[in-house]
């Protein structure tokens, strides 16, 4: 029996999924609840249960017009999350819902497609009206057509820096094999990852397919490039998997139930990145000082021809790039006064209004908002670090050895005398030495300068890096303070080493230390060839050891491309014993042997 008020419906039930699906989902082998909790009784804990369903699960020659789905449940409910009620091939509109005595009653804003296998699912949407338990989820199945659809495609979803799971990610499938079609039109088949980032497309056609994911801010099941994230396979692929109501891939879990999570198939892995918006234009323009201001752009990778300032030698202007090639900062080495509104011209590819790149030449008035009459009273009132060139230097104990003493200017130095620079120890004896060094500059910042001794840093010893009076001026015209910075390493007995001994390198790979939520990169290297990596210095705990093949070899790890149809990089994290953490205790020396041949599958 479905339940009170129902009648089998005219459209054609195959037998064969009415079982499998009554038999585990109309009737839970826990009591039906009562509607409302005994005074001063246990607090309900037990989930609403499904008594009804209306057109029964598999139905065929479905209506497209008009479509009601009607669940009814043993006791009140309420939807809490509509939009965990989750149409698939989905609509224009999301599904709507309204409450009747026990029953949910779905429906549609617009006309079903003839001829296709629908898949309705609402889990985590519906919750009892008493306590608030969730009911687990279940799937609906039917079709508009004579047969139902049975192939089945699953896969998960992950972040492509961190490998973690994306959660409620929109996978989706395209019989139309066009670059476009995920920019264009709504997918012929979709489903939501659940907290694994796993997703089972479950009774599609026996065809070809595109297969994406996407992270959908707007929820509207096209991809925008300009806020959405996004994954996709390389090649086309047809389904393999045929659905069955029992198999663990289509079955509906507790998220804490890791045996049989681990149980599901998952014949795909789609990494989820930030891809290249589809405009390129100057996003925001700023004066950030009298002699400072920057520009952004819509997009990565701006094609620039040339910059420059009404009034203003061109070989005055200073500018860089950031690395991604979306932010410019700009700088007027003149000692003059510069007047209160800058004009700035800039020459670069920008988007027309069909998406075309072509040439133009933008004006932008860079105000100074921030400048102030001169008066003896804003004399007075002027800082001493208003009037030098302000130096950042920073001496980390911990990373000294590995990056050196770097030198941040707040403006950029028009001049400059290294060699004036005074490097000396003291060793535990206090005797003084003194040495030498080198200075190289940040390629991506202008600003910044790398000190490095030449001679190996020795624990127990004090190390000392004096910056004379007046040996950098800035585009300000002004000079630096005497300063001087002093370090040692660390003494810290309870302080730890990590030890990779890394072999089979045949690429250009990062290999960074990030904290054990990967949020953040604690020490990073380089590498080309097998070598021995050293993490001095590290407090007990949990770390992640990442690893990015550096295809392009730039230095950074890059995005994918969906039009030129490129992955991200890829990213592989160190295991042991499917654990992508080390545990590391105080006061160890801790070696690890990593084959990254073997963790890259080469």
């Amino acid at each position: 029996m479905i339940g009170r008020g129902f009648r089998i419906p005219s459209w054609t039930v195959p037998a064969a999924i009415v079982c499998a699906v009554l038999s585990s989902m109309l009737f839970p082998q826990s009591c039906a609840n009562t509607t409302e909790a005994p005074t001063g009784g246990p607090r309900d804990t037990i989930p609403p249960a499904i008594v009804g369903i209306n057109p029964m699960p598999g139905s065929t020659n479905v209506p497209v017009h008009k479509t009601q789905i009607v669940f009814t449940f043993n006791e009140f409910v309420k939807v809490k999350e509509s939009r965990n009620i989750y149409l698939s091939p989905p609509q224009e509109k999301p599904p709507k819902s309204r409450i009747k005595g026990k029953s949910v009653i779905v429906y549609f804003e617009d006309d079903l497609r003839p001829n296709t296998t629908y898949t309705l699912d609402i889990t985590s949407a519906i919750v009892d009206n008493n306590e608030g338990n969730v009911y687990p989820g279940f799937t609906l199945v039917f079709s508009t057509g004579n047969a139902v659809d049975s192939m089945l495609v699953t896969g998960t979803v992950l972040d492509s820096k961190t490998l973690n799971p994306v959660k409620g990610a929109t996978v989706m499938l395209y019989k139309d094999a066009s670059d476009s079609a995920v920019f264009k039109h709504r997918p012929d088949a979709s489903i939501k990852t659940d907290d694994w980032g796993y997703f089972a497309l479950r009774n599609v056609q026996d065809t070809f397919y595109r297969l994406y994911a996407i992270v959908d801010e707007s929820g509207n099941n096209i991809y925008d490039p300009d806020v959405d994230q996004i994954a996709f396979l390389s090649d086309p692929l047809r389904p393999e998997l045929v659905v069955k109501e029992t198999m663990p891939e289509v079955l509906k879990y507790d998220m804490k139930d890791t045996v049989n999570i681990r149980k599901r198939k998952q014949e795909h892995e789609l990494t989820v990145f930030r891809g290249k918006t589809s405009k390129q234009m100057i996003k925001e323009k700023k004066r950030t000082s009298e002699r400072s201001a920057y520009v952004t752009f819509m997009a990565p990778g701006v094609i620039m021809d040339s910059v420059w300032v009404e009034g203003l030698d061109p070989a005055r202007l200073m500018t860089q790039f950031n690395i991604e090639k979306d932010s410019l900062e700009i700088w007027f080495n003149d000692q003059r006064r510069m007047p209160d509104t800058v004009k700035l011209q800039v020459k670069y590819m920008k988007s027309d209004s069909a998406g075309v790149l072509r040439s133009v030449v933008e004006e932008c008035r860079l105000v100074d908002e921030n400048k102030k009459p001169v008066t003896r009273s804003s004399r007075r009132n002027l800082k001493h670090q208003d009037t030098i060139c302000v130096i950042n230097p920073v001496a980390s104990p911990e990373m000294v050895e590995q990056y050196g003493v770097e030198l941040e200017f707040k403006y950029p130095l028009v001049k400059a005398s290294f060699d004036s620079l005074v490097f000396r120890w003291l060793n535990p004896r206090q005797r003084e030495f003194f040495g030498k060094f080198s200075v190289t500059r940040d390629p991506w910042n202008l600003r910044k300068y790398t000190v490095r001794p030449a001679d190996k840093l020795l624990p127990g010893y004090e190390y000392y890096l004096k910056i004379p009076q007046r040996v950098f001026m800035d585009v300000n015209g002004y000079w630096n303070d005497s300063t001087e910075v002093k370090f040692s390493l660390p003494s810290d007995d309870k302080l730890s080493t990590l030890i990779l001994d890394v072999k089979g390198v045949s690429n250009k790979y990062i290999v960074d230390l990030l904290s054990e939520k990967k949020d953040n990169v604690i020490r990073s290297f380089t590498i080309e060839s097998d070598e021995v990596l050293t993490f001095p210095y590290i407090t007990a705990g949990k770390y992640c050891i990442r690893f990015t093949e550096d295809v392009n070899r730039n230095g950074v790890v890059d995005s994918g491309d969906l039009l030129s149809r490129r992955q991200s990089e890829k990213v592989r994290f160190y295991k042991i014993k499917d654990k992508e953490f080390l545990d590391i205790p105080e006061s160890t020396e801790l070696e690890q042997h990593v084959d990254i041949a073997e963790i890259f599958g080469k």
